[in-house]
């Protein structure tokens, strides 16, 4: 039998809740969050690319990862800015479908770039000798391309699955418009779009996250070899910043996407989402910075340039 469903083409995104106070309150927070991520990714580009020291593969990788968060939190912050003033809470059919293709593609890309950076790691303690051949200017370029390209790829099924759906209610309970929610929305029988996502992010997300495991493995192993405390020390000082980012990005994302009989509520989803989402994005180039004395060499070097130049002009 046909059922017929009234057409959904706009909805409404909740984000965080509460009265009026506490929405001006979040807007100041979320506010100064995507200032210090555009403030603190743009500063860490701008030390890479004006250190020629740190033209290097590892600091490569980590430009691309910058480029990568500003985009990550410009996908849902700007909207969420706009909600929590009581504004533009309403986003169409097409717009929900394009945040939530953009959330995906650029979530995919950094689980690959997360790995590729643990696998430089990886050649550069275990095989020193070889690393400049293993890692040269076209692998690395090979390699980002490759990230960028299979990450735009990963959401387009499930955008076209999503596309197809009928939906019989039109309030989101999230920030941004994630799959999940906009999946529990619908009329038509989702069970082949849930598959599939889960399927795809289960594989990107546990892949990636295994190869990344397995080279700090690998790296461990070679570490417990090295007769020498103060080469152990300097070895693990450059993937330590890697390690820690990681750590709070997998631990969410597979606490979000990889477990399918998760009954945890939609307020919980919320504040797990935000901080991969939108804590993390900014706490990397503080934590890439802080941990890593070449960074943190380099980064002073750049501020006084600056301020030798400006007391000279003045």
């Amino acid at each position: 039998m046909r059922v017929n469903y009234t057409e959904v083409t706009k909805f409404i995104i909740v984000g965080f809740p509460g009265n009026k106070k506490i929405q001006i309150l979040y807007f100041i927070i979320f506010l100064l969050i995507y200032l210090l991520t555009l403030l603190g990714n743009i500063t860490l580009l701008l030390t890479l690319k004006a250190e020629t020291s740190l033209h290097t593969p590892m600091y490569f990788f980590l430009s691309n990862l910058a480029v990568l968060e500003i985009g990550y939190t410009s996908v849902t912050l700007p909207k969420l800015l706009a909600i929590s003033i009581g504004r533009a809470r309403n986003i169409s059919l097409t717009a929900c479908l394009t945040q939530s293709y953009f959330f995906f593609f650029l979530g995919s890309t950094e689980c690959f770039f997360l790995a590729v950076m643990a696998y430089d790691r990886y050649l550069a303690i275990c095989n020193p000798l070889r690393y400049p051949i293993l890692m040269c200017n076209r692998v690395c370029v090979f390699l980002a391309i490759g990230s960028w390209f299979t990450g735009f790829l990963n959401p387009c099924p499930s955008t076209i699955l999503v596309s197809r759906l009928y939906f019989c209610g039109n309030v989101i309970n999230h920030f941004f418009c994630d799959v999940p929610p906009l999946l529990s929305l619908s009329c038509s029988n989702a069970y082949i779009s849930r598959t599939i996502i889960f399927i795809s992010s289960s594989v990107i997300v546990l892949g990636t996250f295994t190869l990344t495991m397995l080279s700090y493995a690998f790296i461990l192993a070679t570490l417990l070899r090295m007769s020498s405390a103060t080469g152990r020390q300097k070895a693990f000082s450059t993937c330590s910043a890697h390690l820690t980012v990681v750590s709070l990005y997998y631990g969410t994302v597979i606490f979000m996407y990889v477990n399918p009989a998760a009954k945890t509520s939609m307020e919980m989803n919320k504040v797990v989402s935000f901080i991969y989402s939108v804590v993390t994005p900014m706490l990397n180039p503080i934590i890439y910075s802080l941990r890593n004395e070449d960074v943190k060499k380099a980064l002073k070097r750049m501020m006084l340039r600056k301020l030798c130049a400006g007391r000279q002009t003045s």
